[in-house]
């Protein structure tokens, strides 16, 4: 394949081996666990570099290395290493910049998970510091940066709130100070944003989103430098057992390949439903990037290229039966935690971040029970605005 190539060609051909697998169209899935050899010298030289070589499952296949190799370009990465869930790459990137008694800088909308991850789980086990701060402003990284700072994680646009953080300019100061970063990349994807490309070490993302895109899979990614993702595939990956099966990856791969068209159609539909919910009389406010009065527009134009399906919106109620009348006369807009698979979901973040955090952390992330979280999806969208406006009229 050809370098000069576009990504849409590229991911429809990049690294497969037809003639290998005799013209199949579709590369096999190498469902196996392990891999034999000819002989004591042949395995003993394949244990030299297991990173590169198959061996066992739980550390390289050929299925899961393709889709690798694909992301990778995607992201303008050096490397991937593919987990078997969007938190499973997560802390294997968190965990691989910190030791015990380190501090991380992180925005207060983070995703529930990881939130925990670093407030809970790391700061009981390893005594790690996090603090948390708005982002809006790159000059609040750097204000918050103690002598034991090491790591920046970020994730831009935020989880529910769908705040920017300026990467490049926090990539830029933390690189200067031999402070670490991290992103979690999921809602743009690589089609929209590039955080490798802006200085970021490590970019995340949840599969199971938008790289999957069928509400079929669960898995996660981690992209980076050569060096970083080995190092990981030697400790975190390997040793935590958070590995991708061989079929999670063959639907990943069959989802890379529609990808940026998918994108675009999510784009489309996601900024029809979001001009006519801020039309809307019983709509207080709503949060997309891709909204002409979005508060950081420009900063959106300068690190973005298109905007995906997410977006949140505020009832103009705090009545929660009232709340609760308009969530359940939703018709095809479904019930679901998830996002960005080819169906549209809602969700209150509320549900959930009142079980995951404490109250004044709660409080802190500027949300409420009326505020709604949808995943747009892939149907007409003049029938998804339809059925929003029928559940509105449930509202006094």
């Amino acid at each position: 394949m050809a370098s000069d190539h576009q990504l849409e060609t590229q991911l429809m051909h990049f690294a497969e081996d037809r003639e290998k697998y005799h013209g199949a169209v579709v590369p096999p899935i190498f469902q196996n666990s392990l891999f034999t050899f000819e002989n004591w010298e042949a395995i003993d030289k394949a244990f030299e570099d297991r990173t590169n070589n198959c061996i066992y499952t739980r550390g390289k296949n050929p299925s899961v290395s393709l889709v690798e190799e694909k992301i990778a370009l995607l992201a303008g990465g050096e490397r991937a290493k593919l987990f078997g869930s969007g938190m499973a790459a997560i802390s294997a990137a968190i965990l691989h910049f910190l030791k015990p008694g380190d501090h991380v800088i992180t925005i207060k909308n983070i995703y529930g998970p990881t939130n925990n991850l670093l407030n809970t789980y790391l700061r009981k086990k390893m005594n790690i510091e996090t603090t948390y701060i708005d982002g809006g402003e790159a000059t609040e990284f750097e204000s918050a940066i103690q002598k034991n700072t090491r790591l920046i994680y970020l994730e831009s646009p935020s989880s529910a709130v769908f705040r920017l953080q300026d990467i490049a300019a926090v990539a830029r100061f933390s690189r200067e100070k031999g402070i670490k970063t991290i992103i979690d990349n999921t809602w743009a994807t690589p089609i929209f944003q590039k955080p490798l490309a802006m200085g970021v070490d490590l970019e995340v993302h949840s599969c199971s989103k938008y790289l999957g895109g069928h509400s079929d899979v669960v898995a996660g990614v981690v992209i980076g430098s050569e060096k970083d993702i080995i190092e990981i595939s030697v400790n975190e990956f390997e040793l935590l057992g958070g590995k991708m099966a061989p079929f999670e990856a063959w639907l990943i791969l069959r989802s890379l390949r529609t990808l940026p068209i998918r994108m675009l159609k999510h784009q489309e539909n996601a900024m029809n439903v979001a001009a006519f919910l801020e039309s809307h009389s019983k709509i207080r406010k709503v949060n997309y990037p891709g909204l002409a009065d979005f508060a950081q527009k420009k900063l959106a134009e300068k690190q973005m290229t298109g905007f995906s399906g997410l977006l949140s919106f505020e009832l103009a109620t705090r009545d929660v039966q009232q709340i609760k009348n308009f969530f359940n006369a939703l018709q095809i807009f479904q019930i679901g935690v998830s996002w960005g698979g080819h169906e549209s979901l809602i969700y209150a973040p509320a549900i959930s971040y009142l079980k995951e955090l404490p109250a004044d952390q709660f409080k802190n992330l500027g949300i409420s029970v009326g505020d709604m979280r949808i995943s747009v999806g892939l149907e007409n969208s003049d029938d998804l605005i339809n059925d929003l406006e029928q559940a509105l009229a449930q509202l006094g």
